[in-house]
């Protein structure tokens, strides 16, 4: 019986010193998957997170835009909360909760058409952030890593008059990774490194629902 009752201390104690922190911790990246302010009161870079953690988001910082910009889910199926396996898709989560929900996808140009020119989704971006109406935005991909780092790197160039080296090395410090942060990338390259502040040669338009 004691020995019984030892076990189950034990096992009392391991699920609170290692299994508690480690769920309560994947709680929280789910829910908030690496969200970051960028620029406060407008624009906001994460990962895809549940349901919830969109919605939570949405509230805290009265988001009005959400542009998603992973080129493989152009409308992702989100988990209700991290406790439930139940999906909504995002835009009509964001039609839910009254956000205007945006798909750019930052596609690669041919090596031989650069610089003379730039991927469209630069073009779509700034579409989307000239436009005072849609402010505060929230950028997300899935990792909330490179190609929101990119991204945000445009505005940070753009918006923020920040110079290519301050925002490449801000997408660096905020997670890209040192080895794929390169001039080698071809991401890195097309989005960052050849950025010209101030040009409109012509915004496409984004799909929006």
């Amino acid at each position: 019986m004691a020995a019984v009752v030892r076990w189950s201390l034990v096992a009392t104690l391991v699920g609170v010193i290692v299994v508690a922190p480690v769920v309560y911790f994947r709680y929280i990246y789910n829910t908030s998957k690496r969200l970051r302010i960028v620029d406060p009161g407008r624009v906001y870079r994460s990962g895809q997170m549940t349901a919830e953690g969109f919605a939570d988001t949405v509230k805290q910082y009265h988001i009005r835009t959400i542009l998603n910009v992973q080129d493989e889910y152009p409308d992702p199926d989100l988990h209700a909360s991290f406790w439930s396996r139940r999906t909504i898709k995002e835009s009509e989560l964001c039609r839910q909760l009254g956000v205007r929900y945006i798909h750019l996808m930052p596609t690669l140009l041919p090596r031989h058409l650069v610089p003379a020119q730039r991927p469209p989704a630069i073009e779509q971006l700034l579409a989307v952030l000239d436009d005072e109406e849609n402010y505060p935005v929230l950028i997300h991909c899935h990792a909330g890593l490179h190609r929101t780092g990119i991204l945000t790197a445009i505005y940070r160039m753009e918006y923020q008059g920040w110079s290519t080296d301050e925002a490449y090395l801000d997408m660096k410090a905020q997670g890209f990774g040192p080895w794929v942060c390169t001039s080698a990338n071809d991401y890195v390259t097309q989005y960052v490194l050849n950025y010209r502040r101030g040009q409109r040669p012509g915004a496409g338009m984004a799909h929006a629902h």
